[in-house]
């Protein structure tokens, strides 16, 4: 066997590379794939035991080395050893680890190995640091690689949780690694600083080509800083854990860059993506996203909505049952989701109903007592609802402050009640209003149960807010991405680089950033 890897490693040696840089560099027949530093490489894995890859004339500055694959939803195994030991390997979509470099090392070699019978697409690249770059998930004490670059995600309806190790300080090849815990001085890892990214991939856009070339762009650090939203900074006393509100059907991709402010240097965790649902899963998937009871309820709602937005001011009594339906339906969605275990489809009957009694019942109100001014006082709380709901949803909501949440239910209720407040005086000017914005947005709200749009997270993130004691600390970011910018992200995506005018994306190539 020895003999035959010395011969497989001279063969590939002597091919010619492939003119522009995009190269077929592996070797079916002994399963040798070779990278190069810094390099993209598009590869399937299909085979039923571990493919060996290998890295090459490693440049003597280099002191350690992060080797990270990637795959939409199939998991793929690396491992230092053929033996695939959880110590030793990683298990995922979006996985990597460190090599520490001995002194005069130039090559390294690790294992791949796909879990699923089909083929499994990936996008691979190994990047190498300096000594003086800090070494991500250096002082990990949680998960199970010594040390350990990986994000993990986890997500449910309500948040999107990603958690990560705590890195530590740079060093030469040789040398002993600092020590972690022992002083927590300037001159140890705890004068480190964790900035987060979030990257959003196309709205409605959930093919793995589209993922595989966006994760371009979070791999490397100048690139993420130049393309992504930079979420927060933690410092390392904070909690390595970061929650932002669950995008469902919304590709997003995040990343942690670790930097050390005394030797102004930095590197990239590997990035990490979600959908925040299941692209294999045969219900409930993310091609998929309503379910037949929420389609029908928001569609129907979006028609009376409709005729409102248009013709409500004119058809008082109409107008009145879907504020009622509104009023009601809404508090009684959220007592029964907190209160008792029903399950989705009954609760959303029950609130069909409860929220028809509502509005019944303010008709006849306004039926029998004809009091306009309690009447207007609901409309303009519905209004003032809406408008509070749009000013959290703006970048305001993510401040520190509003994650108490005594802070934020009084300032949210503030502003609602502030709105029938200031229109009293103008009753016609408020029912206009309240008829055209609350009546077009049921129809956002039904387009969602069809097709993602960011703009139903206006008033979801105050119902995830209400059900969910652990949302107060979500970041509630939202792609807004217009048919121009989309234009501009896929230009600067598919460009070519001036060296390698031939690269594309297909199996066994590899590609310059």
């Amino acid at each position: 066997m020895g003999l035959l890897r010395l011969m497989a490693l001279a063969a590939l040696a002597s091919q010619p590379g492939v003119a522009g840089g995009a190269e077929t560099i592996g070797n079916s027949s002994v399963g040798i794939t070779e990278f190069s530093v810094g390099k993209f490489r598009y590869f399937k894995l299909s085979r039923p035991f571990p493919e060996e890859a290998i890295l090459r004339n490693i440049s003597s500055n280099v002191t350690f080395l992060i080797f990270q694959i990637h795959s939409q939803y199939q998991n793929t195994t690396i491992s230092f050893s053929k033996t695939f030991l959880p110590s030793t390997s990683a298990t995922g979509t979006d996985k990597g680890l460190v090599f520490i470099l001995r002194p005069e090392q130039s090559m390294c070699f690790w294992y791949m190995e796909a879990l699923d019978a089909e083929p499994v697409q990936n996008v691979a690249i190994p990047l190498s640091y300096s000594e003086r770059d800090p070494i991500p998930g250096g002082c990990n004490l949680e998960f199970d690689l010594d040390i350990d670059p990986n994000i993990y995600l986890e997500y449910d309806f309500f948040e999107t949780t990603i958690k990560f190790a705590p890195a530590n300080l740079g060093y030469a090849r040789g040398t002993e690694s600092p020590p972690c815990d022992i002083k927590t001085g300037q001159d140890t890892r705890w004068r480190l600083l964790y900035d987060v990214y979030q990257y959003f991939l196309p709205e409605n856009d959930l093919t793995e080509e589209a993922l595989l070339k966006h994760l371009q762009r979070m791999a490397e650090v100048p690139h993420v800083t130049a393309n992504a939203i930079k979420v927060v900074t933690l410092t390392a006393n904070d909690k390595t854990s970061v929650s932002f509100s669950s995008l469902r059907g919304q590709g997003v991709i995040y990343n942690v860059i670790v930097w050390d402010p005394v030797l102004n240097t930095s590197a990239a965790y590997v990035p990490t993506h979600t959908y925040a649902c299941r692209l294999e899963a045969m219900e409930g998937s993310c091609s998929s996203l309503g379910r037949a009871s929420t389609k029908v309820f928001f569609t129907l709602f979006a028609l009376l909505g409709f005729f409102i937005c248009f013709f409500g001011h004119r058809f008082w009594k109409t107008e009145l049952f879907f504020i009622g339906f509104i009023f009601m339906g809404f508090f009684f969605y959220i007592l029964i989701t907190r209160l008792t275990p029903i399950k989705y489809d009954v609760r959303l009957i029950l609130t069909a109903v409860a929220g028809s009694i509502g509005g019944i019942f303010l008709v006849a109100a306004w039926w029998r007592f004809g009091i306009l001014t309690l009447c207007m006082l609901c409309v303009g709380l519905v209004l003032g609802f809406l408008i509070s709901s749009v000013t959290f949803f703006t970048p305001l909501g993510n401040l520190t402050i509003f994650s108490n949440d005594d802070v934020f239910w009084v300032t949210f209720s503030g502003i609602a009640v502030l709105i029938p407040v200031v229109f009293m005086s103008c009753l016609r000017m408020l029912n206009i209003l309240a008829c055209g914005f609350v009546g077009s947005y049921s129809v956002v709200l039904a387009v969602d149960s069809y097709m993602y749009t960011s703009l139903s997270y206006i008033t979801l993130n105050v119902l995830k807010r209400a059900l969910s004691t652990h949302f107060r600390s979500a970041f509630t970011n939202v792609p807004f991405q217009t048919n121009e910018q989309e234009e501009g992200r896929e230009r600067n995506i598919d460009r070519p680089p001036l060296q390698a005018p031939n690269q594309g994306m297909y199996p066994d190539q590899e590609s310059n950033w």
